[in-house]
């Protein structure tokens, strides 16, 4: 189809916050990671791979941010992934043993998770050699997949700019970052939380950044207003393109009430064996080091209904649904795009931004739904194909003026996720420590050796500190106490250098150990901040 009436870009956000603990294998946060490669990553590459295999052109972006690079590149992690796979091969294999009388049902999906992990450890150990990275660049440059980056630890610039330099080492440090790692300049940045503010677009223009993601209000508030509303990028006044989401497909995917992945026949997430079984003693061994239990990822339900009587789960009718919502969504593509194409007079662009977490582990079909969908819009009649927003602004440079409006995506649009009554108390810390890394940078423009080393590790304890990870947790109740220690540490790590330079007096084996804990951007440069 050489001139579709319009156009559908599916962009994923790839995101974890930094996690990275030398010192001890307990802590369970380092968990978010493991789950995430098993769940969504791999699942995500093998999905691209078929599509790749069965010669089916699909597009799709995804942004992968600083700290998950930073994690996937990182030697210790992908060594803890390995084990944590062989001790789920270990309880899968336990587990085909303990079903041996159950229901067949059951039996047959023990033996499923078993052959999951051991086509895991296979892919990551042999296809990827232990860097999932790989995987991701592939793609990209077989002109499937647009990677785009982000800021350097998800620091959320409507607050970071009280201290404007931060937003701009922010940014710099994630285009520097992607750059070493896929070999190119990135064209586009989701902004960390979709959080715009305009007096970042002199550092995106600066940095090479093309074009931005924005929550739906941040293109429909625009000035002047945007005469195609969402489904067509605009242009600011510094010459920084937005695409913004489009509220019909986010509510297909992610409504609580007539989402998708509320299919009853889906693989319910919160019934897991790792509370399920009773003998403490027999899931002791694959749960928390202190006993807690928590999830293990082998689940054995689906979502039944509102019940907490849960029915089991059945592979193939998950895939039925899958298949069934893959078509829905292609028709409703199919209508929307012939409705906005007749009062459009260019291509009209449906621009459906997730977290690509969402995809394998929320929503454990989500990545064969993908799969599914993608097979759809290249095989069947249809008036749409799919895009990258690098495509599309290649295809149509001439773009409406029009300036954003200050956005995010978190809840009711603005920012009070991340500046509320629970975590306001961090926010005087952190820009105080910004201030005190500007005024370091300045004084200290030229540092060598061992000064050199303690000035650019408090560039990092500053971009750690800055993560929007710990006062969203802390806003959602999840993992508090964990968010807040980190907060401290940080803090704490920063100051005291700090305190160390100014003194002239730097212990070197206290920053050999903050070196070693927080070990991201080893190619960071504290002038950034001058």
């Amino acid at each position: 189809m050489d001139n579709p009436k319009g156009y559908v870009s599916f962009i994923l956000h790839a995101h974890l916050p930094f996690v990275h603990h030398p010192e001890s294998e307990d802590y369970l946060e380092e968990k978010w990671l493991f789950e995430a490669m098993s769940e969504v990553y791999i699942p995500l590459l093998e999905n691209f791979e078929k599509l790749v295999e069965e010669q089916v052109d699909f597009r799709i972006t995804m942004s992968v941010t600083p700290p998950l690079i930073s994690m996937l590149t990182n030697k210790m992690l992908q060594k803890r992934y390995i084990k944590y796979l062989n001790k789920h091969i270990l309880l899968s294999k336990k587990e085909i043993v303990r079903t041996i009388h159950d229901d067949d049902r059951i039996k047959n999906l023990a033996k499923m998770y078993l052959d999951k992990y051991i086509n895991d450890l296979n892919v990551f150990t042999n296809k990827y050699d232990c860097n999932l990275i790989n995987g991701f660049k592939k793609f990209q440059d077989l002109g499937v997949l647009e990677i785009i980056t982000c800021g350097a630890t998800h620091g959320f610039f409507p607050i970071l700019n009280l201290n404007e330099k931060t937003v701009k080492a922010q940014i710099k440090v994630g285009v520097d970052l992607y750059e070493e790692n896929f070999g190119r300049k990135p064209r586009g940045i989701w902004l960390p939380e979709c959080g715009y503010i305009p007096e970042c677009e002199k550092y995106l223009k600066e940095f090479g950044i093309q074009y931005i993601i924005t929550e739906s209000h941040g293109i429909l508030y625009a000035n002047p207003l945007p005469i195609y509303g969402t489904f067509a990028p605009i242009v600011s006044d510094n010459g920084i393109c937005a695409f913004g989401r489009d509220l019909e497909t986010s509510k297909q995917v992610w409504s609580s009430e007539i989402g998708y992945p509320g299919d009853p026949n889906y693989r319910e997430y919160y019934r897991d064996i790792g509370w399920d079984i009773q003998d403490y003693d027999y899931i002791k061994p694959f749960i928390a080091s202190n006993g807690d239990r928590v999830h293990t990822g082998i689940k054995y339900y689906r979502i039944t209904g509102k019940t907490e009587n849960k029915d089991i789960y059945i592979p193939q009718w998950a895939k039925d649904s899958a298949e069934k919502q893959a078509g829905h969504f292609f028709d409703a593509r199919k209508n929307q795009i012939d409705n906005l194409a007749s009062f459009m007079k260019i291509p009209p662009i449906i621009t459906s931004p997730y977290d690509a977490e969402l995809f394998g582990h929320w929503w454990y079909e989500g990545p064969y739904w993908i799969y599914i969908l993608f097979k759809k819009i290249y095989y069947n009649s249809t008036n749409f194909k799919l895009i990258t927003p690098s495509e599309y602004l290649d295809k149509f440079p001439v773009i409406q003026q029009s300036n954003p409006a200050i956005s995010t995506w978190g809840a009711n649009g603005y920012n009070e996720v991340w500046l509320n009554q629970k975590n306001d108390w961090a926010i005087p810390h952190m820009t105080e420590c910004g201030t005190r890394m500007i005024e370091l940078a300045q004084t200290y423009p030229n540092a060598k050796g061992i000064l050199k080393q303690a000035l650019n590790q408090c560039a990092r304890e500053l971009l750690l500190l800055q993560s929007s990870d710990w006062a969203f947790i802390i806003t959602t109740g999840t993992m508090v106490e964990y968010s807040i220690k980190r907060i401290k540490d940080h803090i704490g790590r920063f100051n005291l250098l700090y305190t160390m330079i100014k003194n002239n007096n730097i212990d070197k084996e206290f920053l050999k150990d903050i070196q070693k804990k927080d070990k991201i951007f080893p190619k960071i440069d504290y002038k950034i901040y001058i």
